[in-house]
């Protein structure tokens, strides 16, 4: 018995070899696949013959050489069905949300819709069940709520009262609208769709065209901590820049050697031309950063950002010079006031206004724009040049004057409105 097993064992070997064979030559010629399939059945019948004969005294081995053939099959098939279920449980009633992808950009005083829009999944939901709402996320992640919908009631919160509502282009819009856009409504947003339990988001940044610019007070450098940085930018009609923000500034040119604070309570500084003492001049030009500083005992200087004016800064022509109080006067009774310094730079910057005569501005300082450089006015570089903080009784200069736009209408809040149908009892 021995003998015949192997003796068996050899035979499958050889037409094993052959059956191996006959396959590679098939894939060259109809006659050799006629010929190897003709093998295959020989071989077929010979081992069920074998296995008969074999089956009472190696059923172990036998049941082991037909596993294969047993389980695989029926294990692809439950795998199958596995992801058959997984796509059918997928339809579960999910809000999805889609937003744009980048950013969307704007000016002061202009409008701009913030888009959104939302899937419902069985479509067949009651609009008055979906609950949209609007926050502003900061880049230290503390969330101000902006706006809130839940089917016609309407509710706005802050400095967003009576400037911001829903777009409404047809089913699944979520979209945002704000008007008279302010340096404030700079940032990051996120539209939240609800119904019932189920929730989804998405994000959209918004972005403002304007200008970074330096800035220190006349108590000189370093001498702000984040907070005064903060209140000075809004003194001279800005705010404090974004890491973006001034980064797009490098990008354009912005060389600066003094650190200040930007509106995350990071302190940096933009180098265009690495030299001794200012950036180090074997590092690469870049945005030097000093990371996240104390707020309140730390000081630097800062760097404010502002945008599109409402109105016109203008160079205003006399006869002879004046002190600052007597610039300041000349302005009034030219049915304006004393220009800020963002005023001053968004000016140069979207108005390109040019004026090679220095003159005084609101902080005291004395500045004029150039936008086309020139012979014995102020370098090689367009800019706003700054000639410090004279003597405000004693020194003598022209004045730069800003004039609102006579439809400009005030961006101060209006009273707290919600907007609810009469018969209607729903919260928000």
């Amino acid at each position: 018995m021995r003998v015949f097993q192997r003796r068996h064992r050899q035979l499958q070997c050889d037409e094993t070899r052959q059956t191996t064979s006959a396959v590679k030559q098939s894939q060259n010629s109809r006659n050799t696949r006629q010929c190897t399939g003709a093998i295959i059945t020989s071989y077929q019948q010979r081992t069920r013959l074998l296995i008969m004969i074999l089956c009472l005294e190696t059923i172990t081995c036998t049941l082991l050489f037909l596993s294969p053939f047993v389980t695989t099959y029926p294990a692809e098939l439950e795998k199958g069905r596995r992801r058959v279920v997984h796509v059918m449980e997928d339809d579960t009633g999910a809000v999805i949300v889609q937003t744009a992808p980048g950013k969307v950009v704007t000016h002061r005083g202009g409008s701009i819709t913030l888009p959104c829009r939302y899937h419902h999944e069985p479509e067949d939901i009651d609009p008055n069940r979906i609950r949209i709402k609007w926050t502003k996320v900061s880049d230290a992640f503390q969330f101000e709520d902006v706006f809130v919908a839940l089917g016609r009631q309407q509710k706005a919160f802050g400095s967003y009262r009576g400037r911001v509502s829903l777009e409404r282009a047809g089913p699944g819009d979520a979209s945002f609208i704000i008007h008279n856009i302010t340096l404030q409504d700079y940032g990051r947003y996120e539209c939240e769709v609800t119904n019932d339990m189920e929730d989804d988001t998405g994000f959209v940044n918004l972005d403002l065209e304007g200008v970074v610019f330096p800035y220190y007070p006349p108590s000189g450098r370093y001498k702000l901590n984040y907070h005064q940085a903060e209140e000075v930018c809004r003194q001279q009609d800005a705010i404090l820049a974004s890491h973006a923000q001034l980064h797009k500034a490098w990008l354009e040119g912005l060389d600066w050697c003094n650190a200040g604070w930007l509106e995350d309570g990071s302190v940096q500084y933009p180098i265009s031309h690495p030299r001794d003492q200012c950036g180090h001049k074997d590092s690469p030009p870049g945005v030097r950063n000093y990371g996240y500083r104390h707020k309140d005992d730390e000081r630097y200087d800062a760097f404010c950002f502002t945008s599109n004016l409402n109105g016109r800064v203008y160079f205003l022509k006399r006869f002879k010079k004046v002190n600052y109080l007597e610039a300041v006067k000349a302005c009034q009774r030219d049915d304006a006031v004393i220009a800020k310094v963002g005023q001053l730079y968004a000016a140069w910057k979207i108005q390109l206004l040019d004026r090679c005569e220095a003159g005084w501005v609101g902080d005291g300082s004395i500045r004029y724009p150039i936008v086309n450089p020139r012979a014995r006015c102020g370098g090689p570089e367009p800019g706003v040049r700054n000639l410090g903080f004279p003597d405000k009784k004693f020194s003598l200069y022209g004045v730069y004057c800003f004039r609102r736009n006579s439809y400009f209408q005030s961006t101060q809040a209006p009273k707290e409105t919600t907007t609810k149908p009469a018969n209607s009892t729903r919260s928000i």
